[in-house]
């Protein structure tokens, strides 16, 4: 075995960190991604690391290369862009085209011009104020997702318009990676971006670096259309065999990672890889279960990166022109938040929303340091400069929670105009409200057709792959899942469904997913069905709404026939069926609530046996 324990003690130090931190700040009230920071500038190399010379088993507490957290990084931020991808898909992003490519890209651009203006004023080359102007124009997905979500945020306007600006953002990475290139190749020609002699053939190798990252990402289009259905359904059917738990999740990795990778070998990011897997993932009937799958990592190297940025904090050069660094990291904060505001308004976003989202979006991103590092590396970015510009986006992303808490209490009592969502904000209708049918079957397909004919929404969820892709087929809204489990219910609305429909014929799982969804919610409509009366009483007794044995329709249904069939009249026929259902009905539950009333009894009279049993 090759290599020491020490190579790995960095590693070792942050999960530890994670362990100790996520439930402190969960019990304190904090975010987490406040206590990733903190956490990052604590144990690095300014934080408790500097005293290790005089105190050596701190060494052990600490983080001394925060490389070898780089790429685990790197891969945190890629999750999270695959789990917007997730929520997208190509309908949804049409949707909201006139945000993205509008309001988005215009964000982009004005901040890079204000900016950069703003650099120029200060002395500076255009094309080093244009590369800063770019990088801290951009925000931190990875940071402002994450808080919009924990303070409940990201399905009303702010959240909407917030992830417009971001995706539209993301989407620019490239083409601003590009535009350095094409500055430092510009400015070899001795000063002929300043004079405006741009000379056309320059320019031209300088944008046929786009076409690799077209051609890269048309064939990750193509190809993840190609092969990521048949492949999970390979996997779904392992598991179906017993044997493919864990190949789930390693199929869900393989997807982030290798999009990613592809992504970034054509010139793009490979967050912008990552964010297309999950686009094209989201068509699919195994979008839920991969969200399951994914999540525990997403989190997990996500609390890398926020330790990373931490650990980017130099305290030494911050202490050493505090005002400079400081005060420049105020005046980015507040140049952004009035070009997004003024945007967000002019794009029809009411005033007390359009705060909050130039609030959060205000602070520099992640991006910027890889705008800076490659306009350093081309030689078009001022040394000295972007040094104290990449502490100051630093420190204006440790203000992020605290700019969300603010334009949360600006906004706390928005009048019906302010929360109502523009048109363009509207997304297409997913599982809220909408019936949640479980198993979808000859009974439960058959469900589902009746609630369509009568106009109720529903999705419907199955853990066989042959059923989800027939229905799929016939163009029907059918996710691949255990239904059992909590978060399966959690990701198909069961919060806000209306109803829940169990249809499965096999009675342990239908317990199961009844006790499971009646400890998530204790109101909802929840009708199951039953293999006997036995079973109905049990079903009662988990609390369902209602309970249907098989044994009793059938015979209900032959005597209805016979009935019919022998001219007693329909109506009276139908009236006897009902009022014959409704007494099966009262004796379940009537059976469920004598079991209850009498357990204590019966507890009593046991107890009392096994005391004579020990006295005799």
């Amino acid at each position: 075995m090759h290599g020491h324990g020490a190579d790995y003690k960095d590693l070792v130090v942050f999960l530890a960190a994670a362990g100790v931190i996520v439930p402190l700040v969960n019990r304190l009230k904090i975010s987490p991604v406040l206590g990733f920071l903190a956490a990052g500038v604590v144990l690095g190399p300014d934080g408790l690391a500097r005293f290790s010379g005089a105190v050596p088993w701190l060494s052990w507490f600490t983080i001394h290369e925060p490389g070898q957290l780089a790429q685990l990084s790197e891969l945190g931020v890629a999750f999270l862009l695959f789990m917007i991808g997730l929520e997208l898909s190509w309908e949804r992003l049409r949707a909201m085209r006139r945000l993205v490519f509008g309001l988005g890209m215009m964000q982009v651009l004005v901040c890079s011009v204000v900016l950069a203006g703003g650099f120029m004023l200060m002395g500076q080359s255009l094309a080093g104020a244009a590369v800063l102007g770019m990088g801290l124009a951009l925000s931190s997905t990875a940071v402002v997702m994450p808080v919009l979500a924990e303070r409940g945020r990201l399905k009303g306007t702010v959240g909407r318009s917030t992830f417009a600006i971001l995706l539209a953002q993301d989407l620019s990475v490239a083409p601003i990676l590009i535009t350095v290139s094409v500055l430092a190749a510009l400015a070899q020609q001795g000063g002929g971006v300043e004079a405006g002699a741009l000379d056309p053939a320059v320019l031209g190798r300088a944008l046929f670096t786009l076409v690799p990252a077209a051609i890269g990402l048309g064939l990750l289009v193509l190809l993840g259309r190609l092969v990521l259905r048949p492949m999970f359904r390979s996997v779904a059917k392992a598991r179906k065999a017993d044997q493919g738990g864990e190949l789930f999740v390693a199929a869900s990795l393989l997807v982030v990672v290798g999009a990613g990778l592809a992504a970034q070998a054509s010139g793009l990011s490979m967050s912008i890889g990552a964010l297309v897997a999950g686009v094209l993932l989201a068509e699919t009937e195994f979008r839920r279960e991969v969200e399951i799958s994914i999540e525990p990592f997403k989190g997990l190297l996500l609390g890398v990166f926020f330790v990373g940025v931490g650990l980017g904090l130099d305290l030494d050069a911050v202490a050493a022109n505090p005002w400079g660094v400081i005060g420049l990291a105020a005046a980015i904060t507040v140049v952004k938040t009035g070009v997004i505001f003024t945007l967000a308004r002019l794009w029809g976003l009411a005033a007390r929303p359009a705060l909050e989202t130039a609030l959060v979006l205000a602070p520099a991103g992640e991006f910027a340091f890889v705008v800076f590092a490659t306009g350093l590396v081309e030689g078009v970015a001022p040394s000295a400069l972007t040094s104290t510009v990449a502490l100051s986006a630093t420190l204006s992303i440790f203000s992020i929670p605290f700019l969300a808490m603010l334009g949360q209490r600006l906004t706390r009592r928005p009048s019906l105009e302010e929360t109502a969502v523009p048109d363009e904000m509207k997304l297409p209708q997913q599982a809220d409200g909408a019936v949640v049918i479980v198993g979808f079957g000859r009974v439960g397909r058959l469900i589902g057709e009746m609630l369509k004919t009568h106009d109720q929404a529903f999705i419907a969820l199955d853990a066989d792959p042959g059923i989800v892709a027939a229905g799929r087929r016939d163009r029907y809204d059918v996710f691949y899942g255990d239904a059992g489990r909590a978060e399966m219910l959690l990701r198909c609305g069961v919060q806000t469904t209306r109803a829940l429909v169990v249809t499965m014929d096999a009675p342990g799982k239908v317990d199961e997913v009844v006790r499971t969804a009646r400890q998530l919610r204790e109101d909802l409509i929840l009708i199951a069905r039953a293999r006997d009366d036995q079973h109905a009483a049990r079903l009662y007794a988990l609390g369902v709404t209602d309970a249907v044995p098989e044994t009793t329709e059938a015979s209900l249904q032959l005597a209805e026939n016979t009935l019919v069939d022998l001219g007693v009249p329909m109506g009276l026929v139908l009236a006897s069926i009902h009022e014959r259902r409704d007494q099966f009905r009262q004796v379940f539950q009537a059976a469920v609530s004598d079991q209850r009333r009498n357990r204590p009894m019966r507890a009593f009279r046991v107890s009392q046996n096994r005391t004579r049993t020990r006295l005799d």
